[in-house]
């Protein structure tokens, strides 16, 4: 079938056979299908959806346009995590190094940013040297002799997902239940995971952004990976703020660092890390009850056996093998920093996050374009949390990163709109929200 019939047949709310959407895929994959034609196909998906057959032959169409990796030599349990996306979220940056050390292996392939969220593959593109576009080979090596990867998908790994992916970034058809699901599955799938643990955010910073759609797209995760053999939970969580005290890129490679070497833990970004961790953990049989993964995770958390293990990551990815011992020389650093201040005394009551993530695009640390280059060292720290108290002209609402005073001057006026500041201190939530 013509690529433009199948786009009219779902433009017309019809359903899609299963081979329909593998011809397309298989189409744009060999190039036949043009970019106009891949991005006229989303907005349709994005209009009038795809049910539960439709979603799953995407993902499965998808996953098939390329390798997928089999881990038939390796003697421990293979798990990952995804994130849907999220400001501030850089927990697979800590979570991966921690995990390694529990006697799993974590085979990471993460990706770029995402309309006003931050990718992980960016901000490990702020260290010198650090190669996201490892080969299969050599992902494979460093997964067997440390433990962890992360790399961003190699160019014969779900490549469908790689171009629709792109294309929905710049073409406002981010935020849709079915391609979401087959863009998280497909790279996954291809990974060739045994178990698998979803973060799925909700709220004014998420994707999803009320817990009904949270809720659907975590159902929809599950049920499409258990189809496809994939042990897989979901977890539903907090992402009405930035997660943890910085946002951007090269910011945020520090923080975790910070975190992993007990310098600086943000109580919301380790429950958050702690409880993906352990539902693996249990997941796989590593351990037997909660309790006892969320004790192995914080042994090793606080042994600094996972700082060592990203820096052996890093090292065997490209960076420098004394990387871990002094990050900042070997990423990138804005010229200039300089404080937010308040206007108003209070308590943070509220921020509107998808603003944030917005106003780092402002600062070059996020993409309009697809292939856009970003620089890499802008971004906010220090950022305050819901239920801080707040003194006006002398406490920070952020410290920005930056390098021209108008990005300055326009990275001020977002936050300052962004946080709201009432007398009254609001009751501060555990950041899980639910179980799937």
């Amino acid at each position: 079938m013509l690529p433009q019939e199948i786009i009219r047949s779902k433009r017309n709310k019809e359903v899609l056979k299963p081979e329909e959407i593998q011809e397309f895929i298989q189409g744009m994959a060999a190039g036949s299908v043009a970019d106009v034609q891949v991005a006229a196909f989303t907005m349709a998906a994005f209009l009038n959806g795809l049910n539960s057959q439709e979603t799953t032959a995407l993902t499965l169409a998808m996953r098939d346009s390329g390798d997928i990796l089999n881990w038939n030599d390796f003697d421990k349990p293979i798990v990952d995590k995804h994130s849907s996306g999220g400001v501030g979220d850089k927990v697979s940056l800590m979570l991966a190094p921690l995990l390694a050390c529990c006697d799993v292996y974590v085979p990471m392939i993460a990706g770029r940013g995402l309309g006003h969220t931050g990718g992980t593959i960016d901000k490990l593109e702020a260290i010198a040297g650090y190669n996201t576009q490892a080969d299969i080979n050599l992902f494979k090596k460093t997964v067997k002799e440390v433990g962890c990867a992360i790399i961003g998908q190699t160019a014969n790994l779900a490549p469908a997902d790689k171009k629709i992916y792109a294309i929905r970034d710049v073409c406002s058809t981010v935020e849709s239940i079915p391609l979401i699901t087959a863009s998280i599955l497909s790279k996954k799938l291809a990974a060739g995971l045994q178990y698998l643990v979803m973060d799925l955010k909700c709220g004014n910073g998420a994707f999803m952004g009320n817990y009904d759609d949270a809720k659907a797209l975590a159902q929809s995760i599950v049920n499409v990976a258990a189809a496809a053999g994939t042990q897989t939970r979901a977890v539903l969580t907090d992402m009405n703020q930035v997660l943890g005290g910085a946002a951007g890129n090269a910011v945020e490679v520090m923080e975790a660092l910070d975190y992993l070497t007990n310098k600086n833990v943000n109580s919301r970004l380790d429950t958050v890390t702690k409880e993906l961790g352990a539902e693996l953990l249990l997941q796989c049989g590593r351990c037997r009850t909660l309790a006892e993964a969320h004790q192995l995770l914080e042994n090793v958390h606080s042994s600094g056996a996972a700082a060592e293990k990203f820096g052996q990551m890093a090292a065997a990815l490209g960076a420098s093998g004394s990387f871990i011992e002094n990050p900042q020389k070997y990423m990138p650093r804005a010229r200039l920093q300089k404080p937010v201040l308040a206007e108003t005394d209070g308590y943070v009551c509220a921020m509107d996050t998808r603003a944030i993530g917005l106003s780092i695009i402002k600062l070059h640390g996020g993409r309009t374009v697809p292939g856009q280059k970003l620089d890499l060292s802008t971004g906010y720290t220090e950022f305050a949390q819901i239920g801080d108290k707040i003194e006006a002209g002398y406490t920070p609402l952020a410290m920005v990163h930056y390098n021209n005073e108008e990005e300055f001057e326009i990275a001020k006026a977002d936050i300052l709109a962004a946080v709201q500041i009432r007398d009254k201190q609001p009751p501060v939530h555990n950041p899980i929200l639910m179980k799937i």
